[in-house]
């Protein structure tokens, strides 16, 4: 197949994917290659939406999850695109893919009890690596922000004299979050150990190492699956599952849902309305544990 580097490219400056969905793109596309490689395709002329259901097909037989085949159909789908506007192909044979139909996730998060147990009474301690991971939680919890917005952080998109933080998300799209007194009180603490511990430091990144360098994302990965284990028994727990927490936690003290998505950074509604699948799931749970009547209405539906 020809070369792909230009199409690389082109998710990087024009789409501005982030590193993470380039490295799953270039996964997708080489592990299709092989697939032609061993059909005799060499061409991408050659490539018709039933080699793209055969290898989809294939997928599902060697048990590769049903969310897993979508997303890589989806790429196939951007990479044809790509090849028609290079005018190396006449139609986007994907688009023609139907994909297995995806049962609806409901996004984890961890109980507001539970994240004011962690913050009001686990010892964090009062060594750097202490404050540090204390603040990653907060900036999690306080902000939603997402784990590679907080590893790129930088001290120039902090403004604490406003009471803002700058972030930039996916396709390096800025959003403003607001600085809560808590969270200011412990980006100071922090900023000026960081400080003390690194005096010669020579980046600007916010979160670093016990080295001096940037977190990377299996370190700020390991810190958040740690402290959520101490007061938590949801089986994931990750930086996404605190981004979780911050939605549902707005939505359920009475958010406007367009101020959530402004928050969150999402590109449109529907992604913000998953969290009030939880919210009502919530509220039905409680009230058919609540109500005196509930359990004998049940027997009747």
């Amino acid at each position: 197949m020809q070369n792909l580097e230009s199409f690389y490219k082109y998710l990087e400056f024009e789409r501005r994917n982030s590193p993470h969905t380039i490295t799953a793109y270039k996964s997708d596309v080489q592990q299709f290659c092989e697939f032609l490689s061993g059909e005799g395709i060499e061409l991408w002329e050659q490539v018709t939406s039933k080699i793209i259901r055969s290898w989809m097909v294939t997928m599902v037989n060697d048990g590769v999850t049903a969310r897993s085949v979508t997303r890589k159909i989806s790429t196939l789908k951007v990479l044809f695109r790509y090849l028609m506007q290079q005018k190396v192909v006449e139609s986007n044979a994907a688009e023609q893919v139907i994909t297995p139909k995806l049962p609806k996730r409901l996004p984890v998060f961890v109980k507001e009890q539970e994240m004011d147990l962690l913050l009001d009474e686990v010892p964090f301690g009062d060594d750097y690596a202490g404050v540090r991971d204390r603040l990653i939680i907060e900036m999690f919890y306080h902000t939603g922000m997402r784990l590679a917005e907080l590893a790129g952080l930088t001290d120039e998109q902090i403004d604490l004299a406003n009471g803002i933080l700058k972030v930039r998300g996916k396709r390096n799209k800025e959003r403003i979050i607001p600085v809560i007194k808590e969270l200011k009180v412990s980006l100071v603490r922090y900023l000026n150990r960081r400080n003390s511990e690194f005096p010669e430091r020579t980046n600007t990144y916010v979160f670093l190492t016990g080295k001096g360098l940037p977190v990377y994302h299996k370190l700020v990965y390991r810190v958040v699956n740690k402290y959520l284990g101490l007061v938590s028994t949801v089986t994931k727990k990750s930086p996404h599952v605190i981004r979780h927490s911050f939605a549902t936690a707005l939505l359920n003290r009475g958010a406007e849902l367009n101020a959530i998505k402004e928050l969150m950074g999402h590109a449109n509604l529907a992604a913000t309305e998953v969290y009030t699948h939880n919210t009502y799931a919530q509220l039905n749970s409680i009230y058919k544990q609540a109500h005196p009547r509930a359990e004998k209405m049940e027997d009747y539906l």
